[in-house]
């Protein structure tokens, strides 16, 4: 372990590869550049170069070391190993006191690991979220679960993923809920109100659309395909705005089946402050994502989510998603459902605090400091 305690600041390094990993990580890194006992450098890997910059930008933050770790054609394996040589070279070269990634990517794991290799404490944000199933999604959850072991501060998002990881062993002590940080990211850009600018007129009623898993690259692709299709000839009235996701495995295929479908706007991906906005206006979602599954929940925007299995058990619970898989007569029957109720009942007001109130960073933030910090200052905002 690397001490910078006699300097005064402790080296704190965030490591972020994804665009959802910088929506997620942003609010720590501003956080921690406003603490007077912390270094905070922002590592990138680039695995989501054009998808995260612009992030960056949205949030005031920049990198400090850019990694440049993809490469065309790059397998999972590749792309392990070369992310995990180049984590750990460059947390030799930063001496950190402590290490932060969130989430369930391939980079969080070559965090850990890098981390656990040098033995600094690996900190670990979003910890705790199980769908207990190792092949889903594919390879996150093992992703989540194997840096789950390797960590020594967890920071769950909800009582669900904490009782997860003590029912794993891990020590009680080192467990804190704290909400989702994605949920602070979401009040700072539901603030800013940015407008869309792409899709439906502003008086239109439409359905939001994402897809990126793999587990719903191939076939079960089609079916959501088919399953769109299905929703907008049987409700004409209702338009679909799909921000395409740039993967090969995506994009040409959603443009093949659905580009000549009228009133289906396949854009390009949108920035996080449009993406926000889309979620609000939107009578309806359908995504995989993990991210939307609380976001839409926060902002209490109905969701059917295209999976069959989630690791955020509260938005299914609470009612507030849907799990519904690729079968495009279910995407159609719930969709149905889903988009009457709406139109019957409107949408409740506020914010939901299922996933977090918004102050996320600032419990973690406070922990840090106080399990890095030989003698905390005693009066430090967070």
């Amino acid at each position: 372990m690397f001490n910078h305690a006699a300097a005064g600041r402790q080296n704190v390094v965030c490591v972020v590869g994804t665009r959802p990993e910088a929506i997620k990580m942003a609010p720590i890194v501003r956080a921690l550049r406003d603490q007077p006992w912390a270094r905070c450098r922002l590592v990138f890997t680039a695995q989501h170069r054009d998808l995260a910059g612009p992030i960056f930008d949205f949030f005031g933050i920049a990198p400090d070391v850019d990694l440049d770790v993809m490469r065309p054609g790059q397998s999972l394996p590749d792309l392990s190993n070369r992310l995990l040589v180049a984590v750990h070279q460059t947390l030799q070269r930063e001496r950190p006191d402590c290490v932060i990634a969130q989430g369930d990517t391939t980079s969080v794991l070559a965090a850990a690991l890098a981390s656990y290799m040098l033995g600094v404490p690996f900190a670990h944000v979003e910890a705790g979220l199980r769908t207990h199933r190792l092949d889903a999604p594919f390879p996150e959850e093992a992703n989540r679960v194997a840096a789950g072991h390797l960590a020594s501060h967890h920071f769950a998002p909800t009582t669900d993923a904490r009782d997860n990881l003590l029912r794993e062993g891990v020590a009680p002590g080192s467990v804190h809920v704290t909400g989702n940080t994605g949920i602070d990211a979401l009040r700072f850009a539901a603030d800013r109100d940015v407008p869309l600018g792409v899709g439906p007129k502003a008086d239109a009623r439409f359905v939001l659309v994402t897809v990126h898993r793999r587990e719903n690259l191939g076939e079960p692709l089609l079916r959501i395909c088919e399953g769109v299709r299905r929703l907008r000839a049987s409700h004409p009235d209702v338009e679909i705005l799909w921000p395409l996701h740039p993967n090969p495995g995506v994009e040409p295929i959603v443009r093949r089946e659905l580009g000549g479908v009228d009133g289906v706007h396949l854009v390009p991906p949108l920035g996080y402050g449009p993406f926000v906005t889309a979620m609000k206006r939107a009578a309806l979602i359908l995504s995989d994502s993990g991210g939307v599954q609380e976001e839409a929940t926060a902002l209490r925007t109905p969701l059917m989510v295209l999976r069959r299995v989630s690791e955020r058990g509260e938005a299914v619970r609470s009612g507030a998603a849907t799990l519904v898989g690729d079968d495009p007569a279910e995407i159609e029957r719930q969709a149905a459902r889903k988009l009457a109720r709406a139109r019957r009942l409107g949408r409740a007001d506020g914010f939901a605090t299922t996933f977090g109130d918004g102050f996320a960073a600032a419990r973690i933030v406070s922990v840090l400091r106080e399990q890095l910090c030989v003698e905390a200052p005693s009066a430090v905002g967070v």
